[in-house]
């Protein structure tokens, strides 16, 4: 009787440290929604995916990498070129609208195509709203291309990133 009272007090006592755990895992935090970024159309089931399609808004990674996934094994496919990402057809100017999970005080949000980068809006080290909107003037590129965002957070070292299928023109 006594042994199955400690287990019962063990289970008690663990489970509110189990549940601000898994909230914490869940709550995570952003990712380009509009146009669809290769996580939302894996979270659409508009590409098949794996474990990305319930987290979409949990490509974290330290800052300054230049990868789809954050270098994040778990998401790994998200580097894939081949893997049938729908492109978004866009002029040369694009609106891409961010949803965040948990708002993090931010330092900027940076877009590259390729290399090069080709938009970085400052965050004046503020906890943005549930949706963020940023029109990106892509310059003078045309056709497929890859864009890769990056939301720069001041209260960490990790970013989060999020690429974007486009055909331009």
């Amino acid at each position: 009787m006594t042994r199955r009272l400690v287990t019962a007090a063990a289970g008690v006592a663990l489970t509110p440290a189990i549940i601000v755990a898994l909230a914490g895992a869940a709550g995570a935090h952003g990712y380009i929604d509009s146009p669809p970024s290769r996580q939302a159309q894996c979270a659409q089931g508009i590409v098949q995916c794996g474990d990305i399609k319930y987290e979409p808004q949990s490509v974290e990674g330290p800052k300054g990498l230049h990868s789809c996934s954050g270098g994040n094994a778990r998401f790994a496919e998200l580097d894939d070129d081949g893997k049938g990402w729908r492109a978004t057809q866009v002029g040369r100017t694009v609106t891409f609208t961010w949803v965040f999970t948990a708002r993090h005080r931010t330092t900027d949000w940076q877009y590259y195509i390729g290399n090069t980068l080709v938009g970085d809006v400052s965050g004046n080290n503020a906890q943005p709203p549930g949706t963020v909107s940023h029109t990106i003037d892509l310059g003078n590129v045309s056709g497929r291309v890859k864009l890769l965002a990056v939301w720069n957070i001041a209260d960490t070292a990790n970013a989060f990133y999020s690429c974007v299928d486009l055909q331009v023109g």
